[in-house]
């Protein structure tokens, strides 16, 4: 479907808008690598630790077959859906203003979040819409400030794509500007890996 045509029709018809989505989406994947090279083991976040110890339930997972999620057109609504709702309805905070420490990883059950938190909704709204969890990964990277911060990844057949507090689309991981450096695995998520970067250094530094 042509960019353009796209771009008249749009308005026209919310099925027709997400099919030039994907579409765009497309053309950039044809561009960049679809999926994060993963490393070796790498020491879970402290954060995410502590996360688990208040939240028992929610991270006594026992080790699964991974799995990606087929991207529909649908399920692409439902990611734009999840990332849209969450990014207006919670209002940024840090931890020190929030909780008073330095890390602390929770859902932002009154209406205030960090970039973590942001993250965590975003994946309890998405499992509870039945995407399998085995998808929906937890990740640290680096922005080009060099501080850190924490996104949801979203592991499909079509590529690897971002959920972020701090940008409005999805994007594909390689279409960001991050340092990946861990994310949970896809086969227990109290395991973590270190992640590499396939992209030339002059496209991790560039702007989006």
């Amino acid at each position: 479907m042509d960019r353009t045509f796209c771009g008249i029709l749009k308005s026209a018809s919310a099925a027709i808008a997400v099919a030039c989505a994907l579409t765009a989406t497309a053309s950039v994947a044809a561009e960049r690598p679809l999926f994060v090279s993963l490393g070796d083991s790498a020491r879970a976040p402290i954060g995410w630790i502590d996360f688990c110890g208040r939240y028992a339930g929610e991270c006594d997972a026992k080790a699964s077959v991974p799995r990606d999620v087929v991207l529909t057109a649908q399920a692409w609504k439902d990611l734009v859906r999840v990332n849209k709702w969450v990014n207006d309805k919670i209002k940024p905070i840090t931890d020190m203003d929030h909780w008073g420490v330095v890390e602390q990883w929770d859902y932002p059950d009154d209406g205030k979040g960090d970039c973590e938190d942001y993250a965590l909704l975003k994946r309890k709204m998405l499992i509870k819409a039945g995407w399998p969890r085995e998808a929906l990964l937890m990740t640290v990277v680096r922005e080009k400030s060099g501080d850190g911060h924490a996104v949801l990844t979203v592991k499909t057949d079509k590529g690897e794509f971002v959920l972020d507090n701090q940008v409005a689309d999805v994007l594909l991981w390689s279409e960001t500007s991050y340092r990946f450096v861990k994310r949970q695995s896809q086969a227990n998520p109290n395991t973590w890996v270190s992640l590499g970067d396939p992209r030339p250094a002059t496209s991790t530094a560039s702007a989006r």
